[in-house]
């Protein structure tokens, strides 16, 4: 199994979503975070002053699919989520080692 994590843009999320449930994804996370990359935040101009934006807003997604599934994941997302500017996002795969589904008890790729 593994756990994907991706931080994309907001206005990229219903996209997104629409996209991996059309592979069959059954569910996510998404929790909304603040962050920078190699752009290191920004400056922008609001009522004639400059300020600058050191975070910026972004959408987390954390899935778990089964090991098999987990490139044709990564590229949906990535496709998906794609604007070619700078801040499109990250994506990470991680190795799963254990997943229980708390209402039937069911352990591991059964419980996905």
């Amino acid at each position: 199994m593994k756990l994907i994590i991706a931080a994309i843009k907001p206005f990229k999320l219903e996209e997104v979503r629409e996209a991996l449930t059309s592979i069959g994804v059954r569910g996510m996370m998404v929790t909304e975070i603040k962050g920078f990359g190699s752009q290191s935040g920004h400056t922008e101009i609001y009522r004639g002053a400059e300020y600058a934006v050191n975070f910026v807003p972004k959408v987390k997604l954390e899935i778990a699919v089964s090991a098999s599934m987990a490139d044709q994941v990564v590229e949906t997302i990535a496709s998906t989520a794609k604007t070619d500017k700078i801040g499109d996002g990250k994506i990470f795969v991680l190795d799963l080692s254990q997943a229980v589904r708390v209402r039937t008890g069911e352990t591991n790729e059964e419980a996905l």
